[in-house]
């Protein structure tokens, strides 16, 4: 049997996109077809989470076209954050799609296009005379996605920021550099101020060192070991390890060091530490791909499994994970999470809810653009179609093995 291409185009009405924005079918792999490639699949799933995001923004009409939902008990007025929400967040995971060399095959093509939405993204969310300029002004919560963005150039400096004009980067620089304003929670939110300084620092712009070296120590101060950080003074069983920490702290670390601004001991402990929270969660998808739904912040989806997918982008997987079984393990997460109807609205927009449609799953402080945090678990699309990522066998994951009565190794706490 012909396998139908998975990058086949369908036109469609109104302005989610080039895909069908309803269902999976005519541009995800035929469901039919035993095997299909993971990586396929997984390009066409950020395709259609994004693309009505960058798509719009590179035209002009996010703000038209982007529905604005809000959660129940939603203070103030939503749409002053959410499309610099989605932006944000959109692109830093994106990102080290992004990074990858043009070619010929369809894949390229769509990536090409991508890459140059996402900078006409860029360049018209900080031009005021556009009507898609982003508001990063009136809200403690532009420091948030002001830092997803700059996380995202920080993943993908050649790609995102260097070809930017220089118009541009410095009407950027000026809105990152007035977040200093922002007075915020005592808790995840310091990694946010840091990688605002972080961005500006290793662009050799003017920092305030206290800002990166305050999230440090408050990081330090906050870890509970066994891989995990308290969110704050007290511990919250909840994903932000995954949907903030791990991945901010390294970082933020990796290019604070690099710059001789603290010992490399310091990024190579956060790292071990990281691999140790991985390590976990891998072991918490289950046989059939669902996982714990513990928490605030639920919908942010396969977000929560950011670590393991920066661990494998960044080739640092701990011992004990397989490339081949993180990435079948990641894709029946995705498949749960993103196959079950009402995920996505009828123009393509993601919804509120873990599995479809469920509104009550929702924070206080959600709106529509607080979902595109789901990119972020598509971090190892950065690795090209030939890493053994992509090409190694499909393998069983930890508890597919324990659950069919196949041996592991144990697990035992550490410290780091």
């Amino acid at each position: 049997m012909k396998r139908r291409s998975f990058m086949k185009m369908i036109p469609v009405a109104g302005t989610a996109g080039i895909f069908n924005p309803v269902t999976f079918e005519g541009y995800l792999p035929n469901p039919g077809i035993a095997d299909p490639s993971d990586r396929a699949y997984w390009v066409n799933l950020l395709m259609r989470i994004s693309e009505p995001v960058i798509k719009n923004i590179a035209n002009n009409t996010l703000k038209k076209v982007m529905p604005v939902e809000k959660a129940a008990g939603y203070r103030g007025n939503p749409a002053e954050v959410a499309y610099l929400e989605a932006f944000g967040r959109t692109v830093a995971g994106l990102a080290p799609w992004l990074t990858l060399a043009d070619d010929a095959t369809q894949e390229g093509k769509l990536r090409k296009r991508m890459r140059a939405d996402t900078l006409q993204g860029i360049t018209n969310a900080v031009d005021p005379a556009t009507p898609d300029y982003l508001n990063f002004r009136t809200q403690a919560q532009h420091m948030v996605d002001a830092a997803y963005l700059c996380h995202a150039l920080l993943r993908a400096p050649e790609a995102l920021w260097v070809p930017l004009d220089n118009t541009t980067k410095t009407r950027l620089i000026t809105e990152l550099k007035q977040l200093r304003r922002v007075r915020h929670a005592y808790n995840n939110w310091v990694l946010f101020d840091a990688m605002v300084e972080t961005f500006l620092l290793y662009n050799d712009e003017d920092y305030i060192p206290m800002r990166i070296d305050l999230a440090i120590q408050k990081m330090q101060e906050w870890y509970q070991g066994d891989g995990w950080y308290s969110d704050g003074p007290g511990l919250a069983i909840d994903y932000y390890n995954g949907y903030v920490i791990h991945s901010m702290l390294t970082d933020i670390l990796q290019i604070y060091s690099s710059k001789g601004k603290i010992k490399k001991e310091e990024y190579d402990q956060a790292l071990k530490r990281m691999q140790r929270y991985s390590f976990l969660l891998e072991r918490m998808i289950a046989p059939d791909g669902t996982y714990p739904v513990i928490g605030r912040s639920m919908i942010y989806r396969i977000a929560a499994f950011q670590p393991l997918a920066q661990l494998a982008l960044n080739h640092q997987l701990p011992e004990g994970l397989t490339p081949g079984q993180v990435r079948c393990a990641l894709t029946a997460v995705m498949k749960k999470l993103y196959e079950a109807p009402g995920t996505f609205d009828k123009n393509g927009w993601l919804q509120f809810g873990v599995c479809g449609y469920q509104p009550q799953t929702a924070d206080y402080y959600h709106t529509t653009g607080s979902l595109y945090m789901s990119s972020l678990g598509f971090l190892p699309l950065g690795l090209p179609a030939s890493d053994e990522f992509w090409t190694a066998p499909k393998t069983e994951w930890t508890s597919q093995k324990v659950w069919s009565g196949k041996p592991i190794k144990g697990d035992y706490h550490v410290t780091y």
